[in-house]
């Protein structure tokens, strides 16, 4: 999704060569898109593009993110983890907001909870982007409850440790001080010299988040060794032709993919689960699942929930074994979107679970489906 968001004064340090791009990781539930909306509602004067990618066939996130004044353009980066199938979507994407007419001050890229930072990175450094964007930094989310569960499950979240040049460390208030200085012992275990920050719901001075400067490109690409095999990226600054691209395999021949391959969903065992229903739950249903059959494999589930006992609009999240349900104003018709993802998931007896919560009265089952 590509959002806009603007204020009237600039107070902050814009680089005046390439447009500067943050890349925003971290594991599933690590408070991601909590960070993008308070970086949104607090521009300080820049007109920031923010491009969301997610993992499933269902756009939660965009459903999630907050709604501002200037927000005209959508561009959703969704059904696939960024680093390892959508390169050129990104770049297409990225191109969308460089040939705006209103001048886009900063870029923010939100990568799914499962992605290898690294990959998203080359992207902007090993392709033509590296000759009108200039990489910040990545910031990394990290979920200061439910971290060791992430770090011993997942490539991903390793990598996303070991790739972020600045390390917030998210939720900090639901654990205690002592297991936060051990927490910040580990990491920098993993990633020596990275810039930690403790947060709770990711609020931070966007001083210390934006135009830091921080991303080494030479720690990981060679742009001599580049140009020697891709001279003619220097010279096309137009769209690319991708009629010979294979985008659902993560294939093209300008897409760099040796730099951008990645076995790590492979190797995690990630898969998602995404429901749609037109009928609305029971809430003792519904809560029956979440309290009996939800398998503690789902690491993460998000959705617009319809309830027919509640008039409300309601926003769901589970993270680990903690989940909430905020109450909010419906913006269109009912219904209910809900993606569930984790490792080792059983497809078939999720969706007939989730369906089960269905109201008696529908007479249309849900549309369940998953990857």
């Amino acid at each position: 999704m590509q959002s806009v968001s603007t204020q009237s004064e600039s107070t902050m340090d814009v680089p005046k060569t390439g447009l500067p791009v943050t890349i925003i990781t971290g594991f599933l539930g690590s408070g991601k898109t909590t960070l993008l909306n308070h970086i949104l509602t607090n521009q300080q004067g820049l007109k920031t593009a923010v491009l969301v990618n997610e993992f499933g066939e269902i756009g939660i996130d965009n459903e999630l993110i907050i709604q501002t004044d200037e927000d005209k353009n959508m561009v959703e980066l969704s059904n696939g983890c960024i680093c390892c199938t959508i390169n050129n979507d990104l770049v297409d994407a990225v191109y969308k907001v460089l040939e705006r007419q209103d001048q886009i001050d900063y870029l923010v890229v939100e990568t799914t909870g499962l992605a290898d930072p690294l990959p998203v990175a080359l992207t902007f450094l090993g392709t033509e982007l590296r000759d009108l964007t200039r990489l910040d930094s990545i910031v990394t989310v990290v979920d200061s409850e439910n971290f060791s569960l992430d770090l011993f499950n997942s490539e991903a979240a390793y990598s996303q440790i070991a790739y972020g040049d600045i390390i917030l460390l998210n939720k900090t208030d639901l654990v205690d001080e002592a297991n936060v200085d051990a927490l910040e012992v580990r990491i920098r275990d993993i990633k020596e010299g990275a810039r930690i920050l403790r947060t709770v719901k990711g609020q931070i001075p966007l001083a210390a988040l934006l135009s830091v400067g921080l991303f080494e490109s030479d720690k990981y690409f060679d742009p001599a060794a580049e140009s020697d095999h891709h001279d003619h990226d220097h010279h096309d600054h137009d769209h690319h032709d991708h009629s010979a691209c294979d985008h659902d395999h993560g294939h093209c021949d300008h897409d760099h993919d040796h730099h951008h391959h990645s076995n790590h969903l492979e190797n995690d065992g990630f898969t998602s689960i995404s429901f749609e229903s037109d009928r609305p739950f029971s809430i003792r249903k519904f809560q029956h699942f979440l309290d009996n059959q939800i398998p503690t494999s789902v690491f993460r589930a998000k959705g617009i929930l319809w309830f027919d006992e509640s008039p409300k609009r309601h926003i769901f999240h589970l993270s680990g074994k903690r989940f909430s349900l905020d109450d909010d104003e419906w913006k269109g018709t009912p219904k209910n979107q809900l993606v569930l993802i984790g490792q080792g998931l059983d497809h078939a007896e999720l969706r007939s679970q989730i369906e089960s919560c269905l109201c008696p009265s529908s007479q249309n089952k849900g549309k369940g489906f998953g990857r």
